[in-house]
């Protein structure tokens, strides 16, 4: 079987490294370079915390399971002759957007790699000796291959800071683990071992061993180096401009370099995924949902977890339009602490209005008041590919065959990635999945697939 995904972020990627392994003939389109759009712009979170209880809580388990037997995975540090050249060259562009260089777009991927990446040092080790603790026996990928995607198995705290907080926190912690989540309650005594800076003015606290963290474009990469060592192709600067249909089956993709037949098509755009279904004919419902982070200078050690205000869970969960912020602190491996996060949509527009930032950074000094005057040096942003019901959209498309999707994780979709990988190639090879795939049907009505 042929298929040709469309979209080389991290979706793509890991579509792409399970479909070969399977045995298809993959073929990989990017309209820019690979890991270069939204994931290039991401922190690298791969949480459970703020999963309730449901399908996208199972399938961020299932691949919370998955990282670390990835990253463990042997490999031979480099592509295979013949294609090491075109796929490097690609995986270069995306880690070196991620990394920096020039332009907006590269301020948002200096972040992505030397702060939103680079969780992995001193915090990280301070985070495993606190009294809060990290992952168990058994969660942690072989150092060494871990370094290549800078896996940091540092733990989340989530707190509360009012009353209401503190129960609705405490409700939620209690249904994550009646569905097998590890949610520590934490005392006053815990909590200062854990997070010494962190403000005496909360009212509940609870740990999750199990998030974690990558850097997307390294994640995405590595991924892209398992799809083309098991014989994928890679195709950068190679836009898709619409279908060709052969008895009402799309039997290739026009592209802006000639046509590209296939058996089976994965829309894996991401935040264009609404656009580049609309063009093949079987529009879905995914629109771009813009979010900012700041940066501060180098820091002493100051935060140890992944820590953020218990209202950062109903942000990810609102349908409002108008901007939302919430208090999500950590520190990178380089000192320097990400202030965020934010969420609005304002459709591809990618100004960061001061506002924002004035927002992000009264939250972020709530929880951590230490950090008054200290300068930030950047601030970047990207858009999250959001659809209405909250679920991401994986499988076939009942109106158009052939058509299938892997799209809509909106901020969570770095840590969703190999679950989702698993799922769309278990789908298309004829497998049963892990997990049920049901929920994430594209042909749900919410998101304008069959009613």
């Amino acid at each position: 079987m042929r298929v040709v995904v469309i979209g080389a972020g991290i979706i793509g990627a890991a579509c792409a490294r399970e479909l070969a392994r399977a045995g298809c003939e993959v073929v990989l389109l990017d309209r820019g370079g690979a890991a270069a759009g939204t994931t290039s712009h991401g922190e690298g979170n791969i949480l459970i915390s703020d999963k309730e209880p449901g399908p996208e809580l199972a399938l961020a388990q299932l691949s919370r399971d998955l990282w670390p037997q990835v990253l463990a995975e042997p490999r031979t540090g480099s592509l295979p002759a013949g294609r090491a050249g075109h796929a490097n060259t690609a995986g270069r562009a995306g880690h070196a957007n991620a990394a920096g260089g020039a332009g907006h777009a590269n301020a948002a991927g200096r972040a992505g790699s030397s702060d939103a990446a680079g969780r992995a040092g001193a915090a990280g080790r301070a985070s495993r000796r606190s009294a809060a603790g990290a992952g168990g026996p058994g969660r942690r990928a072989p150092r060494a291959e871990a370094e290549v995607a800078e896996w940091e198995p540092k733990g989340g705290i989530v707190v509360a800071t009012t009353a209401a907080g503190a129960t609705a926190l405490a409700a939620f912690a209690a249904a994550q683990r009646a569905a097998g989540v590890t949610a520590v309650e934490l005392d006053d005594d815990a909590v200062r071992a854990a997070e010494p800076h962190l403000t005496r003015e909360y009212t509940a606290a609870v740990h999750y061993p199990d998030d974690a963290q990558v850097q997307p474009a390294g994640a995405a990469t590595l991924l892209l180096g398992d799809a083309v060592a098991a014989g994928a192709q890679l195709r950068t600067g190679c836009a898709v401009t619409g279908p060709v249909c052969t008895g009402g089956r799309l039997a290739a993709v026009r592209t802006e370099h000639g046509t590209v037949g296939g058996d089976a098509f994965v829309n894996a755009t991401g935040p264009w995924a609404g656009a580049v279904s609309a063009a093949l004919g079987a529009p879905i419902d995914v629109r771009p949902r813009r979010g900012e982070v700041l940066v501060t200078t180098p820091q002493p050690p100051t935060v140890f977890h992944k820590v953020y205000d218990a209202d950062y869970v109903g942000a990810v969960a609102s349908d409002e339009a108008a901007v939302q912020t919430s208090a999500v602190v950590e520190s990178t491996r380089g000192g320097t602490v990400l202030l965020g996060s934010s969420r609005r949509r304002v459709g591809f527009a990618d100004a960061m209005p001061v506002a924002v930032w004035s927002a992000i950074a009264a939250k972020a000094l709530r929880l951590f008041p230490g950090l008054a005057g200290v300068p930030v040096m950047r601030a970047y942003g990207g858009f999250r590919p959001f659809v209405p019901d909250h679920l991401p959209v994986i499988g076939a498309d009942g109106r158009l065959p052939g058509l299938w999707h892997a799209t809509g994780h909106e901020g969570a979709g770095i840590g969703l990635s190999v679950g989702t990988g698993r799922i769309l190639a278990d789908l298309i090879c004829g497998r049963t999945p892990p997990i049920d795939p049901v929920p994430f049907s594209p042909n749900r009505s919410a998101i304008g697939g069959l009613r």
